[in-house]
């Protein structure tokens, strides 16, 4: 063989026996991010993404994360430090801790420590030797099995771990086939693979009688009801639980409040909330309301929840005076298949085959969440042939001044700041299309290279991706810790 051959050879195996000894160290990880989320309750993730159930290349590939946080590389053996010493840390809360930020802080800042054990209990010391926040798990009802109803459950069920915080127990679903078991059965089914989310990482299997599904050990009621008045909870072994109404049909306190039968303690609503309903986006308005003082709450729409973190940094940094919101967002099952009378103006048309102006209640939802911005914002939507993720194009006059370059640096900050990094990703590649955000758990995706800001640096336009489907649920799930006292500590 040519010494030139010879030479490719050898970069060629060096080159896969690295991957291979990545491999075992993400293996390695996976083995210890199990066994602290179901002993003890602690679950790691990386740059915000969930390992647990991962691939060891899905693993690898989430180290490229790190180029949002750090011009540093950072591989596997930085995130194994790290969750080895969290590992050996005794007396450490129910909390979920990304393993990522903590492993790129290690990197410059380990000179000021003797050890990784030292570093992190540093760093997590408001963790340990604190009673565990609010250990008892908090029952929950799904009302409605659709899009987010479905998602919901998988992600409630991804969640479980040892047991704490929210715990799936019924789903409620207005009967439309006279057999019990092929109606849960085909309701499953949708559950088990979705043609947009994939298949779910997990066991589905319904008992003989329909009455009962089981999702990976989580044993859930099936219960089928035409109103809310039908149903005793209680008859269930269900109390005190939330609600999550995933129907839409009651959007005002008083139809809410026919789901506050015995059993269940407050309703959540995955639509925009009528009239005195607190409409709350996670992180930017939920410290306005007394969530025990009330009990019915909505979490706003997905468009209000992939534009608010990001106008609120926006209005935090600059001010803002005034403003339009365009929704470019993925047709919904309201729409018609094929062309057919529909009672809203244009969405007759069939869905698949056209973009379709409608209105959206977004600029009127963010207003709710920030008074001060009443009368200052308009919005449309423009449904289109995509099935999920849409794009939110928000055009703002600003207060003060700035460019592209430090209006993106600032929105690239907020994405790892404590308050907004579970809601907003900032992406600086200019390959980045819709199907990338499929899956996205945060509420948008900040596309950077397409941010504009006029020559007076007074006009800003800016464009972002958001999962429509996962994204919002991700932040349901989020509010609805919060509102039973559930949510763990976080880093």
């Amino acid at each position: 063989m040519k010494e030139g051959n010879l030479l490719i050879r050898q970069e060629v195996d060096h080159s896969l026996d690295e991957w291979r000894n990545d491999e075992k160290l993400a293996l390695e990880l996976q083995k210890i991010t199990g066994e602290l989320r179901f002993n003890r309750s602690i679950e790691l993730v990386l740059f915000g993404e969930i390992i647990h159930n991962s691939k060891t290349s899905e693993v690898l590939n989430a180290h490229r994360m790190a180029e949002r946080f750090s011009p540093q590389k950072y591989t596997v053996d930085n995130s194994l430090v790290i969750a080895q010493a969290i590992n050996r840390t005794e007396k450490l809360a129910p909390s979920k801790i990304d393993i990522g930020i903590l492993g790129i802080e290690w990197m410059s800042e380990k000179h000021d420590y003797n050890n990784a054990d030292e570093f992190v209990h540093f760093k997590l010391k408001n963790f340990i030797n604190v009673d565990p926040k609010n250990q008892e798990a908090r029952d929950v009802v799904l009302y409605g099995f659709g899009r987010i109803g479905r998602l919901a459950a998988r992600e409630l069920v991804n969640q479980t771990g040892k047991g704490e915080q929210l715990r799936l127990k019924a789903i409620v679903v207005r009967p439309k086939l006279k057999d019990a078991y092929e109606e849960a059965s085909k309701r499953a089914a949708l559950l088990s693979h979705d043609s947009v989310h994939g298949s779910f990482p997990g066991y589905v299997d319904v008992k003989d009688n329909g009455q009962e599904i089981l999702i990976n050990g989580n044993k859930v009621q099936m219960i089928y009801a035409n109103s809310p008045a039908d149903i005793d909870y209680t008859e269930y072994g269900i109390s005190n639980a939330l609600l999550i109404d995933n129907t839409g049909v009651w959007r005002d306190r008083e139809g809410l409040e026919n789901h506050l039968r015995p059993g269940i303690a407050k309703v959540l609503l995955t639509a925009p909330g009528k009239g005195d309903v607190p409409n709350i986006v996670y992180k930017a308005n939920e410290g306005d309301f007394n969530v025990d003082e009330h009990k019915v709450f909505s979490a706003a729409s997905c468009t209000t929840n992939a534009i608010v973190p990001v106008i609120d940094v926006i209005m935090d940094t600059y001010g803002i005076e005034k403003g339009h919101i365009e929704s470019i967002h993925s047709y919904t099952n309201d729409q018609n298949l094929i062309d057919n009378f529909h009672k809203k103006q244009r969405r007759g048309k069939g869905a698949a085959t056209n973009m379709v102006i409608t209105t959206t209640g977004a600029a009127t939802a963010v207003t709710k969440v920030f008074p001060n911005l009443k009368g200052k914002l308009t919005g449309n939507a423009i449904r289109v042939p995509t099935p999920n993720v849409s794009l939110a194009i928000i055009n703002l006059t600003l207060q003060g001044n700035t460019n592209s370059t430090e209006l993106n640096a600032i929105l690239k900050k907020a994405s790892i700041s404590p308050k907004y990094k579970e809601q907003i990703l900032y992406s600086s590649s200019t390959e980045y299309v819709s199907s990338n955000a499929i899956g996205m758990n945060t509420t948008s995706v900040v596309d950077a290279p397409s941010t504009k800001v006029s020559e007076d640096g007074k006009n800003a336009t800016l464009y972002l991706w958001y999962d429509n489907e996962y994204g919002y649920t991700c932040q349901v799930v989020r509010l609805a810790k919060h509102l039973m006292h559930v949510r763990r500590f976080i880093y």
